[in-house]
């Protein structure tokens, strides 16, 4: 299950996306994503940037949450890791195809990159949330940039009060 937050015009590496749109309902949904999780993927870029800024926070139940999952960190630059990571061999199709055999609820992967084009190609996201926000960045890394033509099919739609609306895909069936 993919999570990302994106601008109208598709645009996922913009500031764009965040306060003042967030909100109780944003909260919710955030949180029901996470607590339908056992584990975390995650990209190298995502993972520093989470490492660097979650693990001083403490003392909520997502917070708490976000800290104590086991993280799963797909890089061929990362040697080490903190925050409860490990890193993925060099073979993160098979990997992650493993990990999505072990018992348990869903694994979460927060945001868009260049991972998605590996586990696209391998058919491994279930799920896709894409929070698009009401806000037109102009520039910016595009959602699924370089990554092949992908058909998907619409699971669900949330919108929220503050003009964030999520589209929920998954993978097209064969022949539809």
């Amino acid at each position: 299950m993919e999570s990302t937050l994106v601008t109208l015009d598709g645009v996922i590496s913009s500031a764009a996306v965040g306060p003042p749109y967030w909100d109780d309902q944003h909260g919710q949904y955030a949180h029901d994503l996470l607590f339908a999780s056992d584990a975390l993927l995650l990209g190298r870029k995502t993972y520093e940037g989470f490492a660097q800024a979650w693990p001083s926070r403490t003392g909520d139940d997502y917070a708490d949450r976000i800290n104590s999952m086991p993280k799963y960190v797909a890089s061929t630059t990362l040697h080490d890791t903190t925050w409860n990571a490990t890193l993925l061999g060099k073979d993160i199709a098979d990997e992650v195809a493993k990990l999505k055999q072990e018992p348990g609820k869903n694994i979460l992967k927060f945001g868009t990159g260049e991972l998605d084009r590996t586990l696209l190609e391998h058919n491994l996201v279930d799920e896709f949330h894409f929070w698009v926000f009401p806000v037109a960045a102009g520039s910016g890394d595009r959602l699924f940039d370089g990554i092949a033509s992908t058909a998907l099919s619409l699971v669900n739609t949330a919108t929220f009060a503050s003009g964030i609306v999520v589209h929920t895909y998954g993978p097209k069936a064969t022949g539809q």
